[in-house]
């Protein structure tokens, strides 16, 4: 697994929302709370041995959601970018793929060596992620992979 770099401020993170910024209206309205923007960037670098850099922009603040993996942004700016294979199954979660925009190809297995299965993603596509798959995303595109990530928990 790669290590995550948070950041706060700096030309990279403002590079980040604007490029974002382009395609998605970077707010939320928390039931009973004022209207605010993102709580925080993750920058992964080779994330889950995968190529290039993925970012992650939190939604919400530690604590504020059950798990604390609800409603993130993944965005992987450049062609290439990717998330490599890797499973939910020790925190028994799943995660559904929202593609806000741009194209990118998804890949699925059943264990470490099982059969690839692909699929290219675009605007409005939505995957479902079963705990106990294996997944990665990669941006096949030209222009940003935004995708909105919606993470479940089975206690």
């Amino acid at each position: 697994m790669s290590d995550t770099v948070i950041l706060s401020e700096g030309v990279e993170f403002d590079h980040v929302i604007q490029e974002v910024s382009k395609y998605i209206h970077l707010y939320v309205m928390a039931f009973g709370k004022d209207e605010r923007s993102i709580t925080r960037i993750d920058k992964r670098e080779n994330m889950y041995g995968g190529n290039g850099t993925v970012y992650m922009i939190q939604m919400f603040g530690h604590q504020e959601l059950a798990n604390n993996r609800l409603a993130a942004y993944m965005v992987l700016l450049k062609k290439g970018d990717e998330s490599g294979f890797h499973t939910h199954n020790e925190r028994n979660e799943e995660e559904l793929y929202v593609v806000v925009h741009g194209t990118g190809e998804y890949r699925e297995r059943t264990g470490i060596q099982g059969p690839v299965r692909k699929k290219t993603l675009q605007k409005g596509d939505i995957t479902a992620i079963s705990s106990i798959g294996y997944h990665s995303i990669e941006n096949t595109g030209d222009e940003p992979l935004i995708l909105f990530v919606i993470t479940t928990y089975n206690p």
